[in-house]
């Protein structure tokens, strides 16, 4: 299964820090959390004695790859470590994750600050890795005590609880502006150049006679500061030609009312030349005169 917005011909951006997930509780979340790196260019998931076991096989892989919705190569590339102190050997730097706050003397950064300090020690040839704890309990002590540094989320502090998935997908949205930078996959698109100054003010000129006409500019001495209102407001709208054009359409069909009968074009549909038996057989054609029909 992929979700809206995948695509299959565009490269992947891979790398980053590793995703250490510590006794995740249940399949599925691993595979929200595979779904979560990959929106954001991680690639490295580790998981350390999941409650559940590997999902490899049966209901829990396919719930697993169910909820990747398409990230499955994270998930078929994911290692297995009995220990975190084996999960975590070849890393020269860890962040651990929690909600709560230690007691251990350590760094405390949001994920923002996190990584963009680890994009750049990446960036020198480090590798670095961030450690995310069970869902019903977190990290407990002994495992934050393996980390150089903690990140915590600004979150509402009578509500701090993450959903596993959330806390990666946090953490990788700052990674990628880091590593990647701010700008967004697509802009909108004008297919209507704007307005020129002489089509609104015609366009004014249009609405405010009519407006005139049927006494809108009332009282008189108010007429000057009721146009100039009227006009601002459409100037804010930063008006394209097709909006102008779309605008005074309506607003005639407003004034006379309901168009008489549609205008539209038919399409007449040219005779087709007759041909001679004997050049059909040949493959030629030549168009007839009245003559050669009536023969």
């Amino acid at each position: 299964m992929t979700g809206a917005g995948t695509d299959r011909t565009r490269p992947r951006i891979e790398g980053g820090p590793a995703i250490i997930l510590v006794r995740p509780q249940l399949a599925v979340n691993i595979g929200m959390c595979a779904r979560a790196m990959a929106n954001f260019g991680l690639s490295d998931l580790r998981l350390v004695n999941p409650r559940e076991g590997w999902p490899r096989t049966g209901a829990l892989r396919k719930g697993a790859y169910a909820a990747a919705a398409g990230a499955v190569h994270l998930l078929e590339n994911a290692k297995l470590f009995p220990t975190l102190e084996e999960a975590v050997a070849d890393l020269n730097f860890l962040w651990a994750t929690t909600a709560r706050e230690r007691g251990q003397g350590k760094r405390i950064l949001p994920p923002v600050n996190a990584m963009a300090e680890t994009f750049a020690a990446i960036s020198n040839g480090e590798a670095h890795g961030i450690l995310f704890g069970p869902e019903r309990t977190g990290l407990d002590n002994d495992e934050v005590a393996l980390a150089d540094a903690i990140i915590t989320f600004p979150v509402n502090p009578a509500y701090a609880s993450l959903n596993l998935a959330q806390a990666v997908l946090l953490t990788g949205y700052e990674w990628f502006r880091a590593s990647q930078g701010d700008q967004l996959p697509f802009e909108a698109i004008n297919h209507s150049p704007p307005a020129q100054r002489e089509m609104v003010i015609s366009f004014f000129e249009f609405l405010e006679g009519h407006l005139e006409t049927n006494g809108f500019f009332r009282p008189e001495g108010k007429r000057a500061v009721m146009q100039r209102n009227l006009r601002n407001m459409f100037h804010r709208m930063q008006l394209t030609q097709q909006d102008v054009r779309t605008l005074w359409g309506a607003m005639v069909r407003l004034v006379d009312g309901p168009r008489k009968e549609a205008k539209t074009r038919k399409r007449i549909r040219q005779p087709r030349p007759a041909v001679k038996a004997d050049e059909a057989q040949t493959g030629t054609q030549t168009r007839l005169t009245p003559e050669d029909q009536s023969s």
